[in-house]
């Protein structure tokens, strides 16, 4: 027998309103809670950033969004929708039909999302969860805290997390910083080139945030040096002899000087080290007496990277996993745990989850990966997306999102400068239209596919 649950979803980001829509239809009742005044979460861009530009000082002034200006995608359109609600281009005012669309395109398909689904009445703007921790008889209690400034509480019979990934900055560890005279900022506070016009700007990581960021301040900056695994140097050199850009292994030390010495021996004098180095989770409500904790990054223990074995299925997490398609990752996850609540789906034993943990920790340590990569999934996306589509009774991870995937990610490597604009996949794109099809009943999007490219 069906059972129907009341559930506090955190969050009214991407995750979290692909996990409203998920418990929704699957006949639970929903609250979201959203302390800005907008659905998005870090879709929403903003041009103001924090008073501490590094983003670890704790009495900072604190902005979610970690959007820079000029953001646009880094994975095509076809794959990032949800499965039956595909992120087609519209007609509309400010709208970008572009393959590769800028941020406030996708905050604008969220918007069509929660309209088409009715979200936006599950949520409550402006309301901050400053606690979320288990009660008596397996209930959760969750406090918020409204615009008022008053503090109220409301109990639930789960709480699934959708907070997001990129708010609390993830910074290198320099030997010599505290001395150092320079500047330093997180790509969370980066917005725009201009701040960085005629300075040295030494940028540590060259991942997604990294690469565009450098991109970006050629021509502006006078040099650029970026740190990185030698792996990705050897693929950039081309770039670094036509460019105002030089590669380098990480940073061995910095000093009262301004230089900053690289781990091959070679010096550059600096005004600005840009942390491009990622994010960390963060859950500074949640209160689980120690049963999950976030270990150098790791947040576990997580059976499938989603429910706590100890805490399930009253407590979950949405979107951890990263160097991953987020919704259709987010759509799989939520209606997992849907199904879970409502006894549509059932659960390993508690030791038979930890058991897989277990395993699954003892698989990354073989394999050499450090913990602060646990939530990585990159090429492993498309096995998780079909555990979670065979868990939940879904058809599995079309194979055409696995091609597309891996073709963007070969010309992104291949032509870093033009990749958004130029590609090779066409045939994939037909497939992904002939598959959307099925779901739009408008012949939006689907009848001008082959205007992308403008």
């Amino acid at each position: 027998m069906q059972h129907s649950r009341r559930v506090a979803v955190i969050g009214a980001g991407g995750a979290g309103l692909i996990s409203a829509r998920q418990l929704s239809r699957e006949g639970h009742q929903v609250v979201v809670f959203e302390r800005n005044n907008q659905i998005g979460g870090v879709w929403v861009y903003s041009p103001e950033i924090e008073s501490d530009p590094l983003g670890v000082h704790p009495k900072r002034t604190r902005i979610h969004s970690s959007l820079y200006k000029s953001l646009r995608t880094n994975i095509p359109r076809e794959v990032m929708g949800v499965r039956d609600f595909p992120f087609v281009p519209r007609e509309g005012e400010d709208r970008d039909p572009r393959r590769f669309p800028s941020h406030t395109e996708v905050l604008k398909y969220l918007e069509d999302f929660a309209n088409e689904f009715g979200i936006c009445k599950l949520v409550r703007f402006r309301t901050e969860v400053v606690f979320a921790g288990l009660e008596k008889l397996g209930k959760w209690r969750v406090e918020f805290r409204c615009e008022n400034g008053d503090v109220h509480y409301d109990i639930f019979d789960a709480v699934v997390v959708c907070v997001g990934n990129f708010s609390q900055p993830r910074v290198a560890e320099i030997p010599g910083i505290d001395g150092w005279p320079g500047e330093q900022v997180h790509s969370h506070n980066y917005r725009d080139p201009e701040p960085f016009r005629g300075k040295v700007v030494v940028l540590i990581g060259y991942s997604s945030s990294g690469t565009d960021i450098s991109q970006e301040l050629i021509g502006v900056a006078k040099e650029i040096h970026i740190a990185c695994r030698p792996a990705k140097t050897e693929s950039s050199d081309e770039k670094s002899i036509i460019s105002n850009v030089s590669f380098h292994p990480m940073i061995e030390s910095v000093h009262k000087d301004g230089t900053v010495v690289f781990q091959d021996g070679s010096v550059v004098s600096a005004d600005v080290i840009l942390h491009c180095t990622g994010y960390k989770y963060h859950f500074p409500f949640l209160e689980t007496n120690g049963t999950v904790t976030v270990d150098d990054n790791r947040v576990g223990p997580l059976f499938k990277h989603v429910f706590p074995p100890a805490l399930a299925p009253g407590l979950s997490f949405v979107g951890l996993p990263f160097k991953v398609v987020p919704f259709v990752i987010f759509e799989l996850q939520s209606n997992w745990i849907a199904g879970v609540l409502s006894n549509r789906i059932a659960l390993p034993s508690k030791e038979e989850m930890l058991a897989d943990v277990k395993a699954f920790y003892e698989e990354l340590e073989a394999r050499g990966k450090p913990k602060h990569r646990t939530h990585k999934l990159g090429g492993y996306t498309p096995a998780y997306c079909n555990w979670l589509a065979a868990t939940c009774g879904c058809p599995p991870y079309e194979e055409w999102r696995k091609e597309m995937f891996v073709a963007t990610d070969i010309n992104k490597v291949a032509n870093l400068e033009s990749y958004r604009d130029d590609w090779h996949d066409d045939e994939l794109i037909h497939q992904a239209y002939e598959e959307f099809g099925k779901y739009t009943t408008t012949n939006e999007g689907s009848q001008n596919h082959s205007n992308l490219n403008v």
